[in-house]
């Protein structure tokens, strides 16, 4: 079946099995890597993308559930060759160490900052349990969700009130 999606602002399409798993066919017929498969089960958070504004498990997704959609990848999160604020803030804070998880704790925060803008840590943590990290532990992902807020609103010029 011929499926159609916009991609990361782009419109696309695949000729795929309509059960195939997002997951599956974001990483091997679109080959965006940054979708990593982890536990199939939609509890880790690796596989997080954003469809249609939310953030999503691609894993647990047969791909005829997007036919139409919008999907944004880590991929989509950059713009021009620039880092978005997320990713920059990741960076800065050392918010990374295998980078297997953080994907979609990137695509989380993103979901997160975007949709509440709360740089409390209580609920950024509250927010960022479904995404399981093995190697860094959670400090300076907190800390990386809290100066990307900042860099947002260096960005938009504006003071979000959380």
């Amino acid at each position: 079946m011929k499926i159609k999606i916009k991609l990361n602002r782009q419109w696309q399409s695949v000729e795929v099995d309509p059960v195939k798993r997002l997951v599956d066919v974001l990483r091997e017929d679109f080959r965006l890597t940054s979708v990593k498969q982890s536990c199939g089960e939609g509890e880790c958070g690796s596989c997080s993308v954003i469809v249609d504004g939310n953030l999503v498990c691609s894993c647990l997704i047969p791909v005829i559930k997007v036919n139409g959609s919008s999907i944004v990848t880590l991929e989509g999160l950059s713009k021009d060759g620039r880092l978005n604020y997320v990713q920059r803030a990741f960076i800065d804070c050392g918010a990374v160490q295998c980078g297997f998880c953080t994907p979609g704790f990137i695509m989380a925060s993103y979901y997160y900052i975007e949709k509440f803008g709360n740089s409390d840590e209580k609920k950024i943590q509250e927010y960022l349990c479904g995404n399981l990290c093995r190697c860094t532990g959670y400090l300076s992902i907190i800390e990386a969700v809290k100066l990307a807020i900042k860099y947002r609103e260096q960005e938009n010029g504006s003071i979000h009130s959380g």
